[in-house]
């Protein structure tokens, strides 16, 4: 059960390792993180009586 328990925690770390160096290297390769830049206008009524 020691093992297991082990070899999940060893499962998690590389998986947040590779997910850190994605993120950081991911740019180079074609993936934007940017979120998109569009302006959005609503109309808003108020009830002011």
């Amino acid at each position: 059960m020691g093992k297991l328990i082990k070899l999940l925690f060893m499962i998690a770390i590389l998986a947040f390792i590779g997910l850190v160096g994605y993120a950081y290297v991911g740019p180079f390769f074609g993936a934007d993180f940017s979120a998109p830049q569009v302006e959005v206008r609503q109309p808003l009524i108020l009830n002011a009586d």
